[in-house]
C-alpha cells in the first residue's frame, strides 16, 4: 500500500509562513535573473541573498498601516537586506510574484493531491481483486435488477478515479505557471527573459501571455478538477451508505473500538466517514463556482479574486485531501457481508432471472412483445403471491410450451451473469 504521508503536510503548504516563504523565492528568482543579465551587481546580488528573509508579525504591523500585503512584505524584506534592497522586486507589479507564488502552491499542493489519489486507486485496485466474484444484487431505481458482483462495483470506481488522476495530473500542469511580465503584461521595464529564467528556476512554465495576473481559467480548471473528484468520493461514499442501512447491511464502515454511535441509543454504528465525505464535498463543489465566478475580471486585472482564491484555494485542497484519506480508509478496512449480499439476491425469489427467459423465448420464435407479456405475467405472480419464479414458471403450461423442466431448472444459475467478469477485468487491467 501507498504510504500515506503526514496529514500536516497539506496543511503546512498554505501557512502564512509558507507563503510568504514562496513570495521569496519568486523574489530571489528575479534578482538571481537580473544580475546574469547584468542589471545587479554581483556584490548586491551577494547581499541580498545573503540577508533576505522577512519577520511575519513585522509583516502584518506594516500592513495595518499600508493596507498592501505585497508592500508590507517588500519593506519588512528590505528592513534586513538594506541599501541593496533598491534591486529587489525591479521591474514587477505585485501579481508578478503573487501569482507565480500561487503557481507554486498549487503544485505543491497538487502533488500531494496526486499523492492521495493513487493511494485510494491503489485501494480500490485491491478490494475490486478480492470481491471479483463476490455475488450481489445490482439495483436500478433503488429495485433489484440483476446479480452483478461488489468487486465489479468497485472496479468503476477503480476506473473513474484513474481517469481522475489524469484530469489532476492535467490540472496541476496547468496551474504550475508563473508570469513575470510587469504591470499589464506587456513586459515594457522587465525583459521576457527575465521570465524564462525565473520560471524555468522555480519549475514552472512561462505564461505564453498574461495581463497583470495569469488568467483565472487555469483556476476555474483546477478547482473543478478537485470538485469532480470530490463528487467520485461522494458517489462512492453515498453507495456506501446505502448499502450499510440495516435492512441490506451488505458492507459497513470500519467501527472502532471505544467508538460512539449515537448519544441515545448505545446500539448505533453510523456511516459517520461517509456522511462527512459527501458534506464535504458539497464545500468543495461550491467552491469551484465561487473560481468560476473569478475568471471574468475588468479590464487587465482588478482584485476581486483574491479574497476568494485566499479562501478557497487553501479550503479545497486541505479539505479534498482530507477526504481522499478518509475514503482510502474506508476502502481499504470496510467490513463486507457475502452473506447477508446472498439474502438480499435470493429476496427476489428468482426474478433476476426474467430477462434471461425473455431472451430464450425470442430464440425459440416467439416475438419480442408476446415473450414480454408472458415473462411479465409470472413475474408479476412472484410480486403478488410471493412464489418463487421457478414455480410459477414451472406450473403455466403457455410457457412450458417452450422448455423442458431440465431447461428450467439449469437456468437458474448465478454463473450466468458472472460469465464475461474476467473479461471486464481483463479491459481495466485487474
Amino acid at each position: 500500500m501507498i504510504e500515506r504521508y503526514t496529514r500536516e503536510k497539506m496543511g503546512a503548504v498554505w501557512t502564512e509562513e509558507n507563503k510568504l516563504q514562496k513570495w521569496l523565492d519568486v523574489e530571489l528568482a528575479v534578482c538571481e535573473a537580473w544580475n546574469k543579465k547584468g542589471v545587479i551587481p554581483d556584490s548586491s546580488l551577494k547581499t541580498i541573498l545573503q540577508k533576505a528573509d522577512f519577520n511575519i508579525e513585522r509583516v502584518r504591523e506594516i500592513e495595518e498601516v499600508t493596507h498592501h500585503d505585497v508592500i508590507a512584505f517588500l519593506t519588512s524584506v528590505a528592513e534586513f537586506v538594506g541599501p541593496d534592497s533598491r534591486y529587489i522586486h525591479w521591474g514587477m507589479t505585485s501579481s508578478d510574484m503573487l501569482d507565480t507564488a500561487n503557481g507554486l502552491l498549487m503544485k505543491e499542493a497538487g502533488h500531494l493531491l496526486i499523492h492521495e489519489v493513487k493511494r485510494l486507486i491503489e485501494a480500490l485496485g485491491e478490494r475490486a481483486q478480492e470481491h471479483k466474484y463476490t455475488l450481489e444484487i445490482g439495483r436500478s431505481h433503488g429495485i433489484h435488477a440483476e446479480p452483478i458482483t461488489f468487486g465489479l462495483k468497485l472496479a468503476i470506481w477503480y476506473e473513474e478515479m484513474k481517469r481522475n488522476l489524469k484530469r489532476l495530473e492535467h490540472a496541476v500542469e496547468d496551474v504550475s505557471v508563473g508570469k513575470i511580465s510587469g504591470a499589464v503584461g506587456t513586459f515594457a521595464n522587465i525583459d521576457p527573459e527575465i521570465e524564462e529564467m525565473v520560471c524555468e528556476k522555480l519549475g514552472l512554465t512561462p505564461a505564453p501571455v498574461s495581463n497583470q495576473v495569469v488568467q483565472r481559467d487555469r483556476y476555474a480548471f483546477f478547482m473543478t478538477t478537485l470538485a469532480v473528484i470530490a463528487s467520485t468520493l461522494e458517489k462512492m461514499a453515498t453507495e456506501l451508505r446505502a448499502l450499510q442501512k440495516t435492512e441490506v447491511l451488505e458492507v459497513e464502515e470500519p467501527f472502532k473500538k471505544g467508538q460512539k454511535g449515537s448519544s441515545a441509543m448505545p446500539h448505533k454504528r453510523n456511516p459517520i466517514i461517509g456522511e462527512r465525505v459527501c458534506g464535504l464535498a458539497r464545500l468543495i463543489r461550491s467552491n469551484s463556482l465561487a473560481a468560476m465566478e473569478n475568471v471574468a475580471l475588468w479590464h487587465e486585472r482588478d482584485i476581486s479574486h483574491s479574497s476568494v482564491e485566499r479562501v478557497i484555494l487553501p479550503d479545497s485542497t486541505i479539505a479534498l485531501d482530507y477526504i481522499l484519506d478518509k475514503m482510502t480508509w474506508v476502502i481499504a478496512n470496510m467490513a463486507v457481508y457475502p452473506d447477508n449480499m446472498m439474502k438480499n439476491l435470493e429476496k427476489m425469489r428468482g426474478l433476476v432471472f426474467s430477462q434471461y427467459f425473455l431472451l430464450q423465448l425470442t430464440q425459440k420464435g416467439v416475438t419480442r412483445e408476446e415473450a414480454y407479456a408472458l415473462v411479465q405475467r409470472n413475474a408479476m405472480k412472484v410480486w403478488e403471491e410471493g412464489k418463487a419464479f421457478q414455480d410459477v414458471l414451472l406450473s403455466d403450461e403457455e410457457f412450458m410450451a417452450h422448455f423442458t423442466k431440465e431447461e428450467i431448472e439449469k437456468a437458474f444459475d448465478y454463473n450466468y451473469h458472472l460469465r464475461n467478469v474476467d473479461k471486464i477485468y481483463t479491459r481495466l487491467g485487474l
